[in-house]
């Protein structure tokens, strides 16, 4: 029975000590304004220049050399699954005499492994049309 007594008593402290504890604080606006002000801020690429960032491109079409270099040297550079590679005339000597309306879509359909475009989604026509010319240059 002592037992049972003291645990009531102890529960009791317990209570009453941390029910106290929500009227000791600061009800006024500020300190309420405080507590709920948000910790950070969110940052959304591009909202804001920073020293780390290149400064933009200038619009227009992109050239063939640079198309090619970000897009389809992944697969023109070492010729992976067929690819013809850069500067290999007998590879596209087949494909050039099929004709340039030929050649333009397949680039812009895909055509065996070659996907749509070459993956650059965002590639207008003329852009595939200079990245021909850069690939066949010389051959």
């Amino acid at each position: 029975m002592n037992l049972i007594k003291r645990i009531t008593l102890l529960m009791g402290l317990t209570i009453s000590l941390f029910s106290t504890a929500g009227f000791a604080q600061d009800l006024s606006e500020a300190a309420i304004a405080e507590r709920i002000a948000p910790v950070g801020s969110v940052y959304l690429d591009g909202e804001i220049m920073t020293a780390q960032q290149e400064p933009t491109e200038p619009a227009g079409p992109r050239s063939g050399e640079k198309i090619y270099n970000t897009y389809c040297v992944a697969c023109h550079g070492s010729g992976v699954l067929g690819a013809p590679k850069k500067g290999d005339a007998d590879a596209w000597q087949p494909r050039i005499a099929q004709g340039a309306e030929t050649l333009l879509k397949h680039a812009l359909e895909g055509f065996n492994s070659m996907p749509a475009k070459g993956t650059c989604g965002d590639c207008s026509e003329q852009e595939i049309v200079s990245t021909i010319a850069f690939l066949t240059n010389g051959l």
